[in-house]
């Protein structure tokens, strides 16, 4: 299967770094106009350059702006006022015991992973429809459905989005526009090898001894028994944006690596 798409035009929030960026260089290795995101002019310059270098002949471009903000969502959908493929990346996390988390951080985290999404999937969501055409991820997590009791306030966010994602796939009906959640699990992002470096450092061990402990320690269910790539969550995101992955719809799509154990 070779998934090509030329001709359709894709925003990746949050895609400066990470499973975003991963995502991004994915969508335009196959023929995609991206624009990415992120909050800072600098930061989106250099993976703009990044992508572009990576990717022979790539059309990208790169929006300045915090999703999290409802001014943000603004200037971002006032510079890119159509989008055939939108990916709703962007996202927080933070440990923090749940007495100790105060309501402006619950407020914070709803902002940012959940309401960007909102935000943006009813900017673009009505033009997909009237084209009959476009696809819409959320990037969700294993926390959604394993809640992380040492940060609830993350957990109910990716429980929030699998929800709105479903509710909007419904309002699909009968067209060729789809609307799916990602659930990766562990991932070695930028910021995640920092923490296991970190961790390696403390405890006297390589790289990858501390980071198949840490899997084994907190995410003991794990078939995978190691961190994912961010290119193996991209991929799946990259089948799911496509033309191929029609009849997929209203779907939460496990890439955790096996740690939930349920049948469905």
């Amino acid at each position: 299967m070779k998934i090509d798409l030329k001709g359709k035009t894709a925003l990746v929030t949050g895609s400066t770094t990470g499973i975003g960026h991963a995502i991004a260089k994915g969508l335009a290795a196959a023929g995609a106009e991206v624009t990415v995101n992120g909050r800072t002019q600098a930061k989106v310059d250099q993976a703009v350059s990044a992508i572009a270098k990576a990717v022979h002949g790539a059309k990208v471009h790169g929006v300045a702006a915090s999703v999290s903000t409802i001014e943000g969502c603004n200037t971002l959908v006032t510079t890119l006022p159509e989008v055939d493929i939108l990916i709703n990346n962007a996202g927080i996390f933070e440990p923090k015991d749940f007495f100790e988390t105060p309501d402006e951080d619950w407020s914070r985290f709803f902002e940012t992973n959940v309401m960007s999404g909102v935000r943006l999937s009813r900017a673009y969501m009505q033009g997909m429809l009237k084209r009959n055409w476009g696809r819409i991820v959320f990037i969700s997590s294993e926390s959604a459905l394993n809640i992380p009791k040492e940060m609830i306030h993350y957990g109910m966010t990716k429980a929030a989005q699998l929800a709105v994602s479903r509710g909007l796939a419904e309002l699909t009906r009968g067209t060729a526009v789809t609307v799916n959640s990602v659930l990766p699990g562990p991932t070695m992002s930028e910021g995640v090898e920092t923490f296991v470096k970190d961790l390696a450092k403390q405890n006297g061990q390589s790289v990858e001894q501390a980071a198949s402990q840490f899997v084994k320690q907190f995410r003991p269910t794990s078939l995978l028994q190691r961190f994912a790539t961010v290119e193996e969550i991209a991929n799946m995101v990259v089948y799911v944006a496509s033309r191929e992955s029609s009849a997929t719809n209203g779907a939460a799509l496990r890439a955790e690596g096996g740690i939930i154990q349920t049948l469905a």
